[in-house]
């Protein structure tokens, strides 16, 4: 399929199953605007994708990775990843790790879903720990490195959802609490991945 941005999604120019031009209009019944396949009829629907990780911690230290790979090459990320067809969000999660990190984690509890509307993504983190002392980088990674609390490299950091994540981990961990936090993380228009504190934090909850 073909894509151009608009706005905060992306028009669908073409059909995916059969290649015929699309236009866009409300459908019968509906509220928004659609890609409508002009030849076979067929609604495409965008739909946000979900992106899930482990924030792993081990003898007080986090783990992290250094990204092998676009976008936001060379910097430090958390093991996250986009879940797939058939797992659950905890399945995908300790995937990932195993992937990025070459670590076998056991996931202890949910600690931050953030929403992110530009781009249409939902993370959802969980709070793991190694199951035995041993990881390595995949090849989406170049090193993974247990990182004190004070020394996590926030100036190195790939995305505003492991910034925020981070950042309210730490201020869990000050209080003597760890919570489960939900919020959105609006990005402002027209920056990249990398540009990690152009953002508000909105709606956020905590339990």
């Amino acid at each position: 399929m073909l894509w151009r941005k608009f706005g905060n999604v992306r028009k669908i120019k073409f059909c995916h199953w059969c290649g015929g031009p699309a236009k866009h209009e409300i459908p019968d019944g509906e509220e928004k605007i659609r890609a409508i396949c002009t030849l076979c009829g067929k609604i495409a629907y965008q739909n946000p994708k979900m992106v899930v990780g482990c924030l792993i911690e081990h003898d007080r230290k986090i783990l992290l990775c250094k990204r092998n790979i676009e976008p936001s090459l060379g910097l430090w990320t958390l093991p996250a990843g986009y879940l797939e067809i058939g797992e659950s969000a905890a399945e995908g999660a300790i995937r990932e790790t195993w992937e990025e990190a070459g670590a076998e984690v056991e996931v202890i509890s949910p600690f931050a879903q953030l929403d992110i509307p530009l781009i249409g993504q939902t993370y959802v983190i969980f709070l793991a720990k190694l199951k035995k002392p041993q990881f390595s980088p995949g090849p989406e990674s170049s090193e993974c490195c247990l990182f004190e609390v004070d020394d996590i490299p926030f100036d190195s950091l790939a995305f505003s959802s492991i910034f925020v994540t981070l950042n309210l981990y730490i201020e869990d961990v000050k209080s003597g609490k760890v919570k489960f936090h939900y919020g959105t993380i609006n990005k402002r228009l027209g920056t990249g991945p990398s540009d990690i504190r152009a953002f508000t934090l909105d709606y956020h909850l905590q339990v």
